[in-house]
């Protein structure tokens, strides 16, 4: 391990890093060393290499966990500025550490990185070496809360991971850490020892007061205008928490009091950094911008139809990325060649993790020239009693560039004026192309987006590269700092990584050549394939329906796709099947192979990147998934060591949101707003015995440290260590139903005490956050309150036992809960909460192909959602139904000629016309057949049916705003009560 250490700190200061030393106060990551957390700060240069031993007093596991360390080693690089290449830079590095990267599978796997703390992000990549994560690669953003210019590259190497993987070994104690000596045997007691000091020793009354003093000193510090030491009582106090967490001693409200004071301290600490360096004139300079791209002084020609390519290269994009940029650069192309008149063909698009290619058939060379017709002043103010040119028509022609006699009289909407016709000349294609095609490149946008060293440019991932052909002509594009070019790059590891592209035609073959799949379902189609091979040879298939969404990922984190079969130990198969396809799916991006009978059997198929060692990369893969299981395991067993009861304690250290508290305050509300609802519906005896028991070990499985480390197995572990504390099975089932759906769309409670206890799940985050402003803004959701919504309106539509439940009471019962915790609930956030509840219902039905008139019809019922569906069934099954075509039009009569505001009853001695006695007569009769059971627009129509011909009468025979006051009052109260009867039924306007 020495000799990795060695090697790591040479091979960056021969590419012109500093060395300095780890730092002499304890740091969670060598993110936290001054030498990254200030001198990223400001516009000095600043390239370093270090170790830095980082303390985590959480992971302590007294050396027994094989994967888990409270100090693990970190070898620590920041590039500042970016340098281009940092990537291939960094894959250098692994050389040197004896990794053969053509080998391996080496992947830049999406990982965005942020430190509350610090008041610190950036974007960047989990490095994996065959599946194991081995190195963080970030482009910071913001650090002390300060937007960083320029960008550093972070790298952050795992040094205890790379060499447990270099050396085959399972436990981080059996790596070699210097000749005959183990790392076990260096570090083992002081790990042993630290975990007690973290785990059960610290004393937390001298911590909190530790805390205390450094924060009192780090203050002291700013106020002096000394950054240094003010950071490290910043670090001091970060440490005195973390080792607070550990023994459990950090509530709810200390925990956000405490993060807030360090994040308040360390921008005031890099506040007052980059003041005092900016006072000191950046003894270290100021690093200036690079140089802008310029497009040559005269463009190329071409002189036939062409087809345009157009590739933009870019460092690993986010899979989600990989085909929404596809699509929005293709729509940007088709907008902008629309607003241009340059003929050409059909455009197709390509997307990979590292390029945006867009193909455009048949471009023609020029755009044709264009005739158009420029307005002046009108006829008669142009010329004389003489016809002669006025001083207007004289400036008008003079502005054209023409003679006066050379104007024109045109006819403009039957005015005639004077004008001129000019001729445009049409722009040759590479001119056209040239401009269009860069301002794509500049207008890219994502849902995050950074910035690298080209500050001109920002999108979800550095772009490094452009090619532009129009044939076999070049398209000088120039954007920001960025010029294209014929040459593309390949994979990395190949011989020539950049290579010449002599012409537009035939590049998805031309890529293909070079070992990469451009088109995207292309590589979905050869995953499938091979998987299912793989599958075979092990005697099983695997689930693609239901391994979609995974199956769309890895095609999307793969240039050329690269499938192989793995196993792990059938002994692992004790374990709970959702702990291990999760563990799978989520980490390791792995498909489970199922036998005939849908059981796990005990292998895999991974994807690697490209040719590599399959036997290597398979060990590697399989021995991940192995520390994965392990760790799993681990938890398993620590997990089932306590109750239920026991776990819930946690669940008061776990924060839900600082004003409503923590994850124990919210599971007390749950619990309650359930019971409240059960009270609404009215549960047997059973039930509510099941929902009660439910109640009280509501969210227990948030506390596990199964669930902390796996959070998707939420409700999941719930079921599973429920039932081995000995509850009951529907205890069981219920917990685990309160997290259902998981998505839109996912399996709903299949129990009522389930679904009762998931609605109030959902109903508290509504409730609460809407309370306190914390509301869905564009496509921010931080709370996935959307989601949360839509799995309240789906649970109501499959549970009709519960229309008793409508979205007003379920807001409101959450909320008397929210406010009998202290937090204000004003009327206005539950008229907005129950609002946004309706808008998700009527998405819902449109999205699934609904007709928007109809919807809008039953959204007045939308409070309680499945008289709402039952109404809009009605409605579709009484679409070409003549009778209630016509009840509906003589309702919408009534509607459109009742004002606001006009009570629903009348004198009926006032009525003298036949038409108007027959219509009271009639209204009688039907209102006498409602009551206070009928429900549902069917019964509705069924009563309401013989309205029709005596409304369509009335209105035919009678003046309803007769001159007779009390007479007019009369026949509007009589029409209002027609209303009052059909209202809440429907919005009958919508028809």
């Amino acid at each position: 391990m020495q000799d990795a250490l060695l090697a790591l700190q040479k091979y960056w200061t021969d590419r012109g890093c500093m060395v300095v030393q780890p730092f002499n106060t304890e740091v969670g990551a060598g993110t936290a060393n001054p030498a990254t957390a200030l001198r990223v700060l400001g516009p000095e240069p600043w390239h370093v290499g270090y170790v830095e031993p980082s303390v985590r007093p959480d992971d302590a596991r007294y050396g027994e966990n094989p994967n888990r360390l409270q100090m693990h080693t970190q070898f620590q690089v920041i590039l500042k500025p970016d340098p281009g290449n940092p990537q291939e830079m960094y894959l250098g590095s692994l050389e040197v550490l004896g990794i053969d990267i053509d080998a391996h599978d080496i992947r830049f796997v999406e990982d965005n990185w942020a430190s509350p703390a610090l008041g610190a992000w950036g974007l960047g990549w989990e490095v994996w070496l065959d599946g194991l994560e081995i190195t963080q690669f970030t482009y910071f953003q913001q650090a002390g809360g300060l937007t960083l210019d320029p960008v550093s590259v972070e790298i952050t190497y795992g040094i205890e991971r790379i060499l447990m993987a270099l050396q085959g070994v399972g436990h981080f104690k059996d790596i070699a850490y210097a000749p005959d000596i183990s790392y076990g045997e260096v570090f083992g007691q002081s790990e042993y020892e630290m975990s007690r000091y973290y785990l059960d020793d610290a004393d937390i009354e001298v911590n909190h007061r530790l805390f205390d003093e450094y924060a009192t000193e780090a203050r002291r510090m700013i106020a002096e205008r000394l950054p240094v030491p003010a950071y490290v009582y910043v670090l001091k106090c970060s440490h005195a928490f973390n080792v607070l967490d550990a023994r459990g001693a950090i509530s709810t409200t200390e925990r956000a009091k405490a993060f807030g004071q360090m994040r308040t301290l360390t921008r005031q600490a890099a506040q007052l950094w980059a003041e005092r360096r900016e006072e000191m004139g950046h003894p270290l300079g100021v690093v200036e911008p690079p140089a802008a791209a310029q497009l040559p002084a005269e463009l190329p020609t071409v002189d036939a139809p062409s087809t345009l390519l157009f590739e933009i290269g870019v460092e690993e994009l986010p899979h989600v990325e990989v085909v929404r940029s596809a699509e929005a650069v293709r729509e940007a192309l088709t907008t902008k060649l629309a607003g241009t008149r340059l003929g050409h063909g059909d455009i197709t698009v390509h997307a990979t993790p590292r390029r945006l290619v867009l193909l455009v058939d048949d471009v023609q060379p020029r755009e044709p020239d264009a005739e158009r017709t420029v307005r002046g002043p009108r006829a008669t103010a142009a010329f004389d009693a003489d016809g002669n040119p006025t001083k207007a028509a004289q400036g008008f022609a003079r502005g054209q560039g023409i003679a006066p006699e050379e104007l024109l009289r045109i006819d403009v909407d039957g005015v005639e004026h004077v004008g001129v016709v000019k001729t445009d000349i049409g722009r040759g294609a590479v001119e056209v192309l040239s401009e269009l095609l860069g301002q794509i490149v500049a207008e890219l946008r994502a849902d995050k987006n950074m910035r690298w060293r080209d500050a001109g440019l920002s999108f979800t991932r550095p772009v490094r590269w452009l090619v532009a052909l129009l044939g076999e002509t070049v398209v000088p594009v120039a954007v920001s700092s960025l010029s294209s070019s014929r040459f593309t790059r390949v994979h990395r590891t190949a011989q020539e990584p950049e290579v010449e592209v002599a012409s537009a035609d035939g590049y998805v073959d031309f890529l293909d050549g070079h070992d990469i799949v451009l088109d995207g379902a292309v590589r979905r189609e050869q995953i499938i394939a091979r998987a299912t091979e793989l599958a075979a040879e092990a005697g099983g298939t695997v689930d693609f329906e239901g391994e979609a969404a995974l199956v769309d990922e890895v095609t999307n984190l793969v240039e050329q796709p690269n499938p192989i079969l793995g196993s792990f130990a059938a002994d692992y198969l004790e374990l709970p099947n959702q702990i291990l396809t999760t563990v799978m799916r989520k980490h390791q991006r792995y498909l489970p192979v199922r036998g005939a009978d849908g059981r796990l059997l005990p292998n895999f198929v991974a994807v690697a990147n490209g040719s590599c060692d399959v036997d290597l990369v398979r060990a590697g893969y399989e021995s991940v998934l192995r520390a994965r299981y392990e760790d799993a395991a681990f938890f398993w067993r620590a997990d089932q060591k306590r109750s239920p009861e026991q776990h819930k304690t946690g669940l008061a250290k776990l924060t839900f949101e600082e004003r409503l508290g923590s994850v124990a305050d919210r599971a007390q509300r749950i619990a309650g707003v359930a019971a409240d609802l059960a009270d609404i519906v009215g549960l047997d005896a059973a039930e509510r015995t099941t929902l009660d028991r439910a109640g009280e070990l509501a969210k227990f499985d948030l506390a596990t440290q199964m669930v902390i480390e796996l959070s998707s197995l939420a409700g999941t572990m719930a079921r599973e260590y429920a039932l081995r504390a000995g509850e009951t099975a529907e205890v069981a089932q219920a917990l685990a139903e309160m997290e259902q759906p998981r998505t839109a769309g996912g399996a709903l409670p299949a129990s009522v005490p389930g679904a009762l206890l998931a609605l109030a799940d959902r109903l508290d985050s509504l409730a609460g956050l809407f309370a306190i402003g914390a509301t869905p803004t564009g496509s921010s959701d931080p709370f996935a309150l959307r989601r949360a919504t839509l799995g309240v309106v789906s649970i109501l539509r499959a549970f009709p036992q519960l229309r008793a439940v409508t979205l007003k009471q379920g807001l409101a019962a959450a909320a008397r809960r929210v406010a009998a915790q202290g937090v204000e609930v004003p009327e206005k956030a539950l008229a907005d909460a129950h609002e946004f509840s309706v808008r998700r219902y009527e998405q819902q039905l449109l999205d699934a192909g609904h007709e928007h008139r109809l919807v809008q019809a039953v959204l007045p019922l939308a409070d309680t959602p499945a008289d709402a569906d039952a109404a809009l069934a009605e409605l579709e099954r009484l679409g070409d139904d003549a009778d209630f075509a016509a009840l509906a039009a003589a309702l919408q009569r009534v509607r459109r000629i009742v004002p606001a505001g006009t009570d629903a009853g009348y004198d009926s001695s006032r009525l003298v016309e036949p038409a108007e006695i027959a219509l009271h007569e009639t209204v009688d009769k039907v209102a006498a057949q409602f009551g206070s059971d009928t429900t549902g627009l069917a019964e509705f129509v069924g009563i309401a049916s013989p309205l029709t011909g005596p409304v369509n009468a009335f209105f035919d025979d009678v003046l309803v705003m007769a001159e007779d006051p009390e007479l007019r009052r009369a026949r509007l109260g009589l029409l209002a009560t027609i209303n009052s009867l059909a209202d809440g039924v429907l919005d009958w306007r919508a028809l």
